[in-house]
Formats: C-alpha cells, sequence, structure tokens
C-alpha cells in the first residue's frame, strides 16, 4: 500500500480544497493542522496536529509520509524561519518530495514584498535534496472583490497596470494532478516550477467593471500615490511590515511583474483557466 499524502491548511480554502479532491478519489491523505478539532473529516484521512515552526511536531506528523503538499504559512514577519524549519523537519522525517504552494514571480527584489520569502523557501526547498514542485500561484481572482470592501472600492497605486489573477479552484485543480501523478514514483511535474495564473490579464478597472456587471454590485478604481496608500490604510493598526506588503500588492501590479498570462493551467490542471467573469457567475452561470 503507498504511503499517505500529507496536506498542509486543510482548514484554510487550498489545502481545503485539496484534501477534498483526494478524498474523492479515494486518496489516503494525512492533514497537518494547527487545530486538530478545526480538519475536515474526510474518508481515508488522518489528523495529526503540527505548526510550522515545530520541528519535532513535524517529523512525528510526516513519518511515513513519501510526498508532502505544503501550503504557504501565514503572513507572519517570521514565515521564512517556519517555513525552513518544516522543509528541514520533513527531510528529517524520512519524506521525498514536496509540493510547494509559491507565488507568481517571486524573486529576492520581487516589488511585492512577501513574494521575496517565497523566493527564499523555494531556494531551502532546493538545496535540501527533496524532489520538488513549486505551483507559483499570482494574485487570487477570488480576492478581488473582497479587495473593493463594502464600499465596491478598490483603490491602490496600481496605475494602469495589469494582474493575470488566478481562481483558486484552478490552483486546486493542479495541486491534485502533480499529487496524484506523484503516487507512482518519478514525476513529470518533479524539478518543475508552474506559474499559474487566468486566461486574461486585466487592469484593475477591468476588474472592477466584470465585477459590476456579472454581480450588479456597482464597484470601480481609484488609483492612489504611494502616500494615499500608506495614509488610508494606517487606521487598520496594522504592523509596518504588513502595510509593506498590502501596498506592495498593488505596485506589483503598477510594474507589470504580475500581468504575464501562462498556459499552465490547462497544462497541468487539463481544462481551461476560469476567467474572473466566470469565476463571478459561478456554476450554475449565476453570480454567487
Amino acid at each position: 500500500m503507498s504511503s499517505p499524502i500529507a496536506v498542509t491548511g486543510a482548514t484554510g480554502h487550498l489545502g481545503g480544497g485539496v484534501a477534498a479532491a483526494l478524498s474523492a478519489a479515494g486518496v489516503r491523505q494525512r492533514l497537518i493542522v494547527r487545530s486538530p478539532e478545526r480538519a475536515p473529516v474526510l474518508p481515508a484521512a488522518s489528523v495529526a496536529r503540527a505548526s510550522y515552526d515545530d520541528a519535532g511536531a513535524v517529523r512525528a506528523a510526516l513519518a511515513g509520509v513519501d510526498t508532502v503538499f505544503m501550503v504557504s504559512g501565514a503572513e507572519e514577519p517570521d514565515r521564512l524561519a517556519g517555513h525552513r524549519t518544516f522543509v528541514d523537519a520533513a527531510v528529517a522525517a524520512g519524506g521525498s518530495r514536496l509540493v510547494y504552494t509559491s507565488f507568481f514571480a517571486a524573486a529576492p527584489d520581487a516589488t511585492f514584498t512577501l513574494a521575496r520569502d517565497h523566493w527564499h523557501t523555494e531556494a531551502h526547498i532546493r538545496a535540501s535534496g527533496l524532489r520538488f514542485t513549486f505551483l507559483r500561484n499570482n494574485l487570487y481572482a477570488d480576492q478581488l472583490p473582497l479587495f473593493a470592501g463594502p464600499q465596491g472600492l478598490l483603490r491602490g497605486p496600481a496605475g494602469d497596470g495589469r494582474v493575470s489573477a488566478v481562481a483558486r479552484r484552478d490552483v486546486v485543480d493542479v495541486a491534485v494532478a502533480v499529487l496524484l501523478a506523484a503516487r507512482s514514483g518519478p514525476s513529470e511535474h518533479d524539478g518543475r516550477t508552474y506559474d499559474l495564473t487566468g486566461p486574461q490579464s486585466l487592469s484593475l478597472a477591468d476588474a472592477a467593471r466584470i465585477i459590476t456587471e456579472v454581480t450588479g454590485r456597482a464597484t470601480r478604481y481609484q488609483d492612489e500615490t504611494l502616500e494615499q496608500a500608506y495614509r488610508s490604510r494606517s487606521g487598520y493598526g496594522a504592523a509596518g511590515w504588513q502595510l509593506d506588503a498590502w501596498v506592495s500588492t498593488y505596485t506589483a501590479i503598477a510594474t507589470g511583474e504580475l500581468a504575464p498570462v501562462t498556459g499552465d493551467v490547462p497544462l497541468v490542471a487539463g481544462h481551461p483557466a476560469t476567467s474572473l467573469a466566470a469565476l463571478l457567475a459561478g456554476p450554475d452561470g449565476r453570480s454567487g
């Protein structure tokens, strides 16, 4: 019998979606979570408690596991340290493959500040000796209506830059395809980096128009200067690093770093990437 696939982040949207899809495919899995009481109850799935920064708990949780799906950790100032601890513990536990959710255009000098952590995590995984696959997800299209808030206002220093935002469900499909292929040993996905995008590169003005047309909720885009962007977000009481992350989401769009459209979703998932309009329309063609 093959070893179970370990899935982290199963209490969240992405990890939970992957866990549900693997369960539907009849795959044995081990859900690695910080709060076991919040873990989904799925056939052929066991649950283990561990946080990324607890090396001993991670080693115990990954015992007997060959392939690990690693959802990047929560946005925290010490996230990179937790990532490195988790990767090292996965090696110590005897695992051989890690599928990691990275970020589009990850680089040590990426405009989006959190993309730098992803690049350094990738470098650590490469040096670990594990087989790896990196899923470099663009911004989630699912979040664009949330960015607009209750006022229906998308605002930030993005200028007329564009973003090829990807539907979260497409990322789930890609991850599941990669993980299923890994069950039989060496995989065509080993050593690959996939840049996951939607089918279109949209300005935020385009996105606001589509949200308005499909959902009927009036939404508009308001460009901001850097000073305006920091000032408009200063009332949330966030730390400086978090403010930098929020604002750099938009400046990364302005620079064009998030604009390219790739064919990696259809290549791996086997179906076209989901447009923002189709995502907002829902499976039955209605907004929701």
